[in-house]
């Protein structure tokens, strides 16, 4: 037996084969049919050459790529994938075949409208898309915004700014196990917060041989079904755990006439490997860069003759460069070996051994049998090293460093039946140095606690719950402000009655959200901060973590609630704040402004995006930028319900829908759902599906 494709009504596919490798071919051809530009923008992403076809916008991603060896480090996990597992590496091999006959097939107008041709995947290819997905996932930017701020307030400024800030990386999970739910049986439900693409970050798949059946949520270009996945007696999900687990190291370079060579903790210079790659951009000249990496690891920002501004955090004068250590590149492995084990898991413990071969990103995941097993833990590699690499780049040429080992994961049990994780500090905490406010944990608990006996239909009310805890510490220092103005002393009476609730016909959380504006680029603008406003001159990828309105913006609960502030008077910014929204026209609805904003490769294709609900501190977390746009670029990139009584009482929705491919009838079908919070039901017997093919 070959291998068939079938549909649901929402266009899903359902794949079944005789054997895994055919299974997996056919998960390939069927992803690049469907989603053809979305898997080569990110192969060329991957592979540090967008810019050949998306033009120069696309040039200081390529840059990134080339210099952190995202490409190469692939190479080098498939190689050691082929060592160790050969079972695995055959199976995405057979995945990449699939690619390779099904993108000739999905070729869309956007390959017309950039004059790219459908090029070829290698074995490796997959691990590379997993790479490039998820190098940013651990914000290890973050580090370079702590000492932008160590180096201007002091070291203890830093505590103030800590947030989960504008990483690409969030997620709600909660497992509800049977002793309180209706059936007896546990249920798992989630969403994870990202980037929100079109096409989307992730595909509703089914997956079906003689060794598994499974449906979940994969990621494009890469085989199987790693982070959510439902096989008929266990189901798992994860959050991400927040773990630090990438250094950021400065490094003394010098050129020498065979090259360049980096000063090590034990005080001797050693030799660099050092390249220079051709990056190829559409309508301009080539562009040059220069690849370099030291014993520590890739060098990411500046060379030889240091950084391209100042640094702030070495005062010697003496030129810099900051290289980047991650586990793939130190130990080549990148965890695909659990991803055949996860398919086949028929109970909890399966999905914990699995787990133990996890690498990155570092997880917490959630599991449940019909057995009644239950496990709460983290996976993935967090190394052992001292407590300033977690905080701040250190300096490569001074002893103490170095990575010792590797972190036993933790693990935690649940709490009157329920297990919540938010990226909050949970289980994760001794791994981590930054993580989520509690909002949205705490809220979900709260709901949770709110009956005895939940079901899996019940759960969407949870995933769509607009209250905004965070907003407390501004709507605190609002009540003692007196003496304002007539039209703001009625602004402020307006939202001290507010319910809280970022719904986006909410005329009251548009104008909170508009004195919340206000106020952080007040606070942003202050005299005190006028350090922080010129960043470093740091690659325009990390430009980001750097940026001091969005930094103010999430920070702003600290900044409200901390004993003093540099010397900035709050209740007068926020006074100022509040008499200029008053002064002004007044806001519409939230969602008149904070609209969907996805991530496209070609920014010509737009849509008129709807209005959102929800905010970043709400269950609901679709991502505003506090003090910069109301428009929300994050949110929840998937939905779902596993339901282990039984699977097709489970539902999952992504933003737009399972066609990758513009005025497809599966393009944006499930848009409206995703709005309103509702799920597409889990179909998994193939009777009840329309076969489209055999492959």
């Amino acid at each position: 037996m070959g291998a068939e494709i079938f549909r649901d009504a929402w266009g899903i596919p359902h794949l079944r084969a005789g054997g895994v490798r055919e299974l997996a071919r056919a998960q390939g051809r069927v992803t690049a049919r469907d989603r053809a530009w979305q898997l080569e923008v990110e192969r060329h992403r991957a592979q540090g050459t967008s810019a050949s076809f998306l033009g120069p916008e696309a040039l200081p991603w390529d840059r990134f790529a080339r210099r952190c060896l995202l490409a190469d480090t692939a190479r080098r996990c498939f190689a050691a994938l082929e060592e160790s597992d050969p079972e695995t590496a055959d199976w995405v091999g057979a995945y990449v075949d699939g690619v390779n006959e099904g993108l000739p097939e999905g070729a869309s107008e956007e390959f017309g409208r950039t004059g790219l041709a459908p090029g070829r995947w290698e074995p490796w290819t997959p691990l590379t898309v997993w790479l490039s997905t998820h190098i940013l996932f651990a914000g290890f930017p973050a580090k370079l915004w702590r000492e932008h701020v160590a180096g201007h307030l002091g070291p203890d400024a830093v505590a103030l700014f800590a947030t989960d800030g504008p990483g690409t990386a969030g997620s709600n999970g909660w497992l509800v196990a049977g002793e309180r739910t209706v059936t007896g049986q546990a249920v798992i439900a989630g969403d994870p917060h990202r980037f929100i693409e079109d096409p989307g970050v992730y595909q509703q798949i089914h997956l079906s041989c003689p060794e598994f059946d499974v449906v979940g949520l994969a990621v494009p270009g890469v085989p199987g079904i790693a982070h959510f996945g439902h096989t008929g007696t266990v189901a798992w999900a994860i959050t991400n755990a927040m773990a630090d687990y990438q250094d950021l190291y400065r490094e003394r370079l010098r050129r020498t006439g065979a090259g360049v060579e980096a000063l090590g903790p034990d005080g001797v210079w050693h030799r660099a490997a050092r390249r220079t790659e051709t990056i190829e951009v559409a309508g301009e000249e080539p562009a040059e860069v220069e690849v370099i990496e030291t014993d520590r690891g890739p060098v990411v920002i500046g060379g030889p003759e240091g950084l391209d501004g100042d640094d702030p955090a070495d005062p010697s004068g003496v030129p810099v460069a900051i290289s980047l250590r991650h586990p793939p590149r130190v130990t080549a492995e990148l965890g695909f070996g659990a991803l055949l084990p996860l398919l086949r898991a028929r109970r909890v413990a399966d999905v914990d051994r699995a787990l133990d071969a996890w690498v990155e990103p570092v997880n917490v995941v959630q599991a449940a049998d019909t057995e009644g097993g239950l496990l709460h833990r983290v996976a993935g590699r967090v190394p052992v090293r001292a407590a300033a690499n977690g905080t701040r780049l250190v300096p490569a040429w001074e002893p103490g460093h170095a990575w010792r080992g590797w972190h036993e994961t933790p693990r935690a049990g649940l709490t009157d039946g329920v297990a919540v994780m938010a990226n909050q500090r949970g289980p994760a905490a001794p791994l981590g140095v930054e993580f989520a406010p509690p909002h949205r944990a705490d809220r979900i608990a709260e709901l949770l606690a709110g009956k005895d006996r939940w079901s899996a239909a019940d759960m969407p009310a949870i995933h769509t719950d607009t209250h905004l805890a965070s907003a407390a510490p501004l709507l605190d220092r609002l009540a003692a402000l007196d003496g304002l103005t007539p039209r703001a002393a009625a602004l402020r009476d307006r939202l001290l009655r507010w319910d809280r609730r970022m719904d986006a016909g909410s005329t009251d959380a548009a104008a909170y959200a508009a004195v919340r504006t206000a106020l952080v680029r007040r606070i942003a603008a202050h005299p005190a901060f006028a350090a922080l406003a010129v960043p470093p001159a740091y690659p325009e990828v990390f430009q980001p973590w750097l940026y001091l309105p969005t930094r103010v913006g999430y920070a702003l609960e600290h900044l409200l609630r901390a004993p003093g502030l540099y010397g900035v008077d709050r209740a007068a910014e926020l006074r100022a704040a509040v008499e200029e929204v008053a002064a002004g026209e007044a806001p519409g609805t939230w969602g008149d402004t904070h609209r969907l904003a996805p991530w496209r490769a070609l920014t010509g294709a737009g849509y008129d995006e709807p209005g959102l609900s929800g905010d970043h501190d709400c269950v609901l977390c679709t991502s505003a930028v506090p003090g910069v746009t109301d428009r929300a670029a994050r949110g929840p990139a998937a939905r779902y319900v596993w339901d282990l009584a039984r699977r097709e009482d489970s539902g999952w929705v992504v933003p737009f829908g399972a066609g990758g491919v513009p005025g497809s009838p599966h393009h944006r079908d499930q848009l409206p759902l995703w709005l309103r919070g509702e799920l597409v039901p889990v179909v998994t017997d193939f009777t009840r599906l329309h076969k489209e093919t055999d492959v």
